[in-house]
């Protein structure tokens, strides 16, 4: 496969939609692939970089048995539990990163969906957020919501969601089984027909190879979502995948590559993992990457945001302005 050819033909209008057209970038020299993932994304999306910061605002107690999580009630990580947390605390965490410069701030929830008094809050702390960060691009992650929460959430000013399919479809009963990757796409489903742009990507290193990369990418490419955060497995002792064996630098950047390749508009977001990588994962942002998690993840440590800025505005990224 001529890689170089083939980016000018993705930046020219071309798109990969058939597993067989990307199975050469899996064997594709990796600094070629690298350089050439990277020009796709200054052509096609510029030199902006984006920011995002989440916030776990009900932690634990998890019902649904996703091997990778230490939230889930099926496995054994001693992990603290709270229950949602207070309008304040939240507005004040996003005040933070509002000063930092963050583009987009996200509400996460542990379990199935949030329903009843905790939807309410999270309606009221969206509200609240919208009318204090009007600038801020607000990002619900609340699970398998319904339509109606997904219109409510809307009207609170979220204008995006996060769905994780977490990887292939072959590959997804060996992730999880208390809920289905049908299910996933039907809610993803309902927050479009909501009017709500989509967050959606998955977690890298959990055993799946590359055609499940692969095809994982393209199913989000027929999706037409606007953000893709991949993670790199962070195994976790006391869940199914906690000696996991860690996934090689090497494959992260080839993977990212592959997701440019296979959707070259998209914003590629990288989430935990990065911290193996020197200078904030720095080289992931030659392999296509146009975006982070900052700051504090959710169960894993995460990486500074005046490290990000620094780390971004040194490979040529424009960022929102600090305060």
């Amino acid at each position: 496969m001529d890689i170089k050819k083939l980016a000018e033909e993705i930046i020219g209008g071309r798109r990969l939609t058939q597993k067989e057209e990307c199975m050469g970038l899996i064997d594709a020299d990796l600094d070629e692939l690298t350089t050439a993932a990277d020009r796709i994304r200054e052509k096609l999306t510029g030199n902006r970089a984006d920011l995002c910061a989440i916030i776990s605002g009900r932690m634990g107690r998890c019902p649904e048995n996703c091997r990778f999580c230490s939230q889930s009630v099926w496995n054994h990580t001693g992990i603290d539990n709270h229950s949602f947390l207070d309008i304040d605390t939240i507005l004040q965490d996003c005040e933070k990163y509002a000063k930092m410069g963050v583009d987009r701030y996200s509400i996460v929830t542990a379990g199935r969906l949030c329903e009843g008094e905790d939807l309410e809050k999270s309606i009221e702390s969206y509200a609240a957020l919208h009318e204090k960060f009007p600038d801020m691009i607000l990002c619900a992650s609340q699970g398998l919501m319904t339509s109606e929460a997904y219109r409510r959430m809307k009207k609170a000013g979220v204008t995006m969601v996060h769905m994780n399919i977490e990887t292939s479809k072959r590959y997804f009963p060996n992730v999880c089984t208390s809920h289905s990757y049908e299910e996933k796409l039907e809610a993803i489903g309902r927050a479009k027909e909501a009017g709500l742009d989509i967050c959606c990507g998955g977690i890298i290193g959990m055993g799946e190879n590359f055609e499940d990369r692969i095809d994982m990418a393209l199913t989000i490419a027929r999706l037409h979502v606007q953000s893709i955060p991949l993670n790199a497995l962070v195994p976790i002792k006391g869940t199914p995948f906690g000696n996991m064996p860690l996934l090689s630098n090497e494959d992260f950047l080839r993977t990212v590559a592959i997701f440019r390749f296979i959707n070259p508009d998209a914003v590629i977001r990288i989430a935990a993992g990065r911290y193996r990588f020197e200078n904030s994962g720095e080289a992931l942002f030659h392999a296509g990457a146009n975006a982070a998690i900052t700051g504090h993840m959710l169960t894993t440590s995460g990486t500074g945001t005046e490290e990000d800025r620094k780390m971004l505005e040194e490979q040529g990224f424009r960022l929102k302005p600090s305060s």
